[in-house]
């Protein structure tokens, strides 16, 4: 089936995970973001519903699908106005990695959790002088007997309050080359050394950002995730979902926003005609929508390559598709704030705090100009600058 093309299951899960975000919506993501509270009750439902596992295998308590169909529920949450985030993060990355690379007990001790919503798994790959790149990690992990002990800094890790567990990147030395080559570790968020501290946002999130301070964890053997050789493979099968599931993210938000605007301009009449009467209104509302619609078919191929097992095809469209929904989704908030104008700037109509969050999309998992970089580079064959 040609990814453009949506097959019945598809199209029954996407309506069916719209009707919960109804239930739900904006207001009930306001509500748990004043009261400094996480989305616990929406990911509880979703758990229970089975959304939160699509893409995780049926053996450990998963759907059996694939980042195509974890996608549609991120981003039909998302354009109902509660999108969880922590779906990127635990079971799109973290439940990735596990199923691809995990040992039978790893996968017997965490899937079935991840897949219902009653465990949650941070990730942990941002350090507070390496940024975007990431061959500069620090964090380092060396052998102990059998044991790991893990050293390091982490910073805008999400969700780490509501883990049991954070999957992070870190370093060890090959003893053939003295070189150091990332490697994954499951690390319990109540280890001993393990510590966070909340990052003071401006962003209004129900999940929180942290610095995580790690001071040599005691990690059993079984905590090392995968091959200790094959490092870099692992972290881009978790990095690619990441970025697919960043675009449903905006994607979703995108359309909340212009949701919300096409609805007011079809009402709101300010001479003799409604406002979206006035071309001047109309048009930026379209080209919003069509920018959307070309971000989600490149997320679409993108998720269809990955779930075809193309780790190389799917690098690239998944780049592409989040920077396209960065870009489609920061154009849309704007257009739709516009479109209210000074209602846009209100609490009663939900729009501005979009603005902020919207960005998000622009800048993280990895910047536009990293993407535009990659681009250059993996698809032009340009030369690097750096």
């Amino acid at each position: 089936m040609s990814p453009v093309i949506e097959t019945e299951e598809h199209k029954a899960l996407r309506s069916a995970v719209a009707a919960l975000g109804k239930r739900y919506g904006r207001d009930y993501l306001v509500q748990a973001v004043a009261a400094g509270k996480p989305p616990t009750e929406l990911w509880s439902e979703a758990g229970k519903l089975g959304y939160l596992g699509v893409n995780l295998p049926e053996a450990y308590g998963g759907g059996g699908g694939g980042i195509t169909e974890l996608s549609i529920v991120l981003e039909e949450l998302g354009a109902a106005g509660s999108p969880l985030l922590m779906l990127v993060v635990s079971p799109a990355i973290c439940g990735t990695v596990i199923s691809r690379f995990g040992t039978e007990a790893q996968k017997q001790a965490w899937l079935p959790g991840i897949a219902d919503g009653t465990r949650l798994m941070a990730f942990g790959i941002t350090e507070p002088d390496a940024g975007s790149n990431s061959h500069r990690i620090t964090t380092t992990a060396r052998k102990d007997g059998t044991d790991w002990l893990l050293t390091g800094r982490k910073v805008f890790i999400s969700g780490v309050d509501i883990a049991d567990a954070v999957l992070v990147v870190g370093r060890t030395e090959d003893a053939r080359t003295g070189r150091l080559k990332p490697c994954l570790f499951i690390v319990p968020t109540d280890a001993e050394g393990f510590d966070r501290r909340p990052i003071d946002m401006e962003l209004s999130a129900a999940e929180k950002q942290f610095e995580l301070v790690l001071d040599d964890v005691r990690l059993p053997a079984d905590a090392l995730v995968g091959d200790e050789d094959a490092g870099l493979l692992q972290l881009f099968a978790g990095l690619n979902p990441e970025r697919i599931m960043t675009a449903a993210f905006a994607i979703g938000m995108g359309r909340y926003a212009l949701a919300k605007a096409i609805e007011y301009a079809r009402d709101r009449t300010v001479w003799k005609a409604p406002i979206g009467a006035h071309q001047a209104v109309a048009h930026p509302l379209a080209q919003a929508h069509i920018d959307l619609e070309l971000a989600r078919l490149m997320m679409q191929k993108a998720a269809h390559l990955y779930d075809a097992g193309d780790d190389m095809g799917a690098g690239e469209a998944a780049n592409m598709a989040k920077y396209a929904a960065g870009e489609a989704c920061v154009k849309a908030v704007d257009q739709a704030v516009h479109t209210l104008g000074g209602n846009g700037l209100t609490r009663e109509f939900g729009l501005a705090s979009l603005i902020t969050a919207a960005r998000v999309a622009r800048i993280a998992p990895v910047s536009r100009e990293m993407i535009l970089n990659y681009v250059s580079h993996q698809t032009l064959g340009l030369p690097k600058s750096y």
